[in-house]
């Protein structure tokens, strides 16, 4: 389941983002009755059928506010953010860790707690109430079902010739996802400078950049790779279209396979155009029918704790987390690290 200062986040976002166009026109009184968006890949669906494609139609049809979506990693939102800064387009931000905390410490979110936060855990949430998980998730990896009979289960294996050109992982600093795979791999190689050695190696077979991790699964299913990055709660979505889609969590040191949490977390932008709208688009998101759906359309977790969803996708997710171990990253070290970090990756791979 995204990003910094870095060159490459930020060309990535002036070529990838599109311009948003105004609804009904360009004046005040047209754009009273809309939120904007700015949301990292993972929660609309392929064919419209996404937990966000329910959440907006029914806001939309209970307010009468049409919302207003901008899609990409989270870097590239955040970054998108801070250009904007001085005239802010957005109203909500969601992105992966650690970009919304980097977004926090950037002052791109205002305090607002919205109604029932209370609910979620204060893990999953900021201290001083910028921002709030509205979709729990986990890191993770795919793997093409067909091509391969087994999922592999170390990151040793996918050093193997046969992964050669068939192996990809998102941008680290750019892709939510794609930082999601330096932290892990820190975290399973016991510190930064031998998951960069591994990392390294791991280059010989990985075909290059990728801006959007929700772009390498439909290669996966169709057998261009045979292994890349994703989330839990997006490549299960995928796997209902995708057939040849599998998930699987590379072991740590000790042979047991590993995760950890990577939500989606929401804020209101600083000084947001339609702040109103956004607050309660935010309170809509953390209600409970629409978090009683987060598993039933979205293939993902309930941020809130008191939501216990009981759904055939539930179940399905709670099989596929079995016996996976989570691990809790130091966000603060991240968020403070996290350019360090990028830079020293991308000296290592020569990317």
């Amino acid at each position: 389941m995204p990003r910094n200062r870095l060159t490459l986040a930020v060309a990535l976002a002036l070529l990838t983002t599109p311009l948003l166009s105004a609804c009904g026109g360009s004046s005040a009184a047209s754009d009273a009755k809309a939120v904007t968006v700015y949301s990292a890949d993972g929660l609309k669906g392929e064919n419209g059928d996404g937990w966000y494609d329910k959440v907006f139609a029914d806001f939309t049809k209970q307010t009468g506010i049409k919302v207003k979506y901008v899609e990409g990693g989270s870097g590239e939102m955040v970054q998108r953010a801070v250009r904007e800064k001085s005239n802010p387009q957005a109203d909500v931000l969601v992105t992966l860790p650690p970009f919304i905390q980097q977004a926090d410490g950037k002052g791109l979110l205002q305090k607002y707690s919205p109604k029932d936060a209370d609910q979620v855990g204060g893990a999953d949430k900021a201290a001083d109430g910028t921002w709030t998980s509205v979709v729990n998730n986990y890191f993770g990896f795919v793997y093409n079902k067909k091509e391969l009979k087994q999922a592999p289960k170390t990151w040793d294996e996918l050093l193997d010739a046969r992964y050669k050109n068939k192996l990809q992982y998102s941008t680290p600093g750019v892709a939510g996802d794609g930082t999601a795979v330096l932290i892990k791999a820190i975290h399973d190689f016991g510190g930064k400078e031998q998951a960069l050695a591994y990392l390294k190696k791991l280059q010989a077979n990985n075909v290059g950049p990728s801006a959007s991790t929700g772009k390498l699964a439909p290669k996966v299913d169709k057998g261009e790779l045979l292994v890349a990055n994703g989330d839990v709660q997006m490549n299960y979505a995928q796997s209902k279209s995708m057939p040849a889609l599998g998930i699987w969590f590379p072991a740590g040191k000790d042979g047991k396979p590993t995760t950890f949490a990577l939500p989606y977390a929401a804020g209101l932008v600083t000084k947001a155009p339609h702040s109103e709208n956004g607050k309660k688009l935010l309170d809509f998101m953390l209600a409970q029918k629409q978090q009683q759906e987060v598993s039933e359309i979205g293939g993902g977790f309930a941020a809130r704790q008191d939501v216990k969803a009981t759904d055939a996708n539930a179940i399905a997710l709670t099989r596929l987390m079995d016996g996976v171990e989570s691990f809790e990253p130091d966000w603060n070290d991240i968020d403070k690290n996290l350019t360090s970090y990028v830079e020293d990756w991308q000296s290592a791979t020569g990317s």
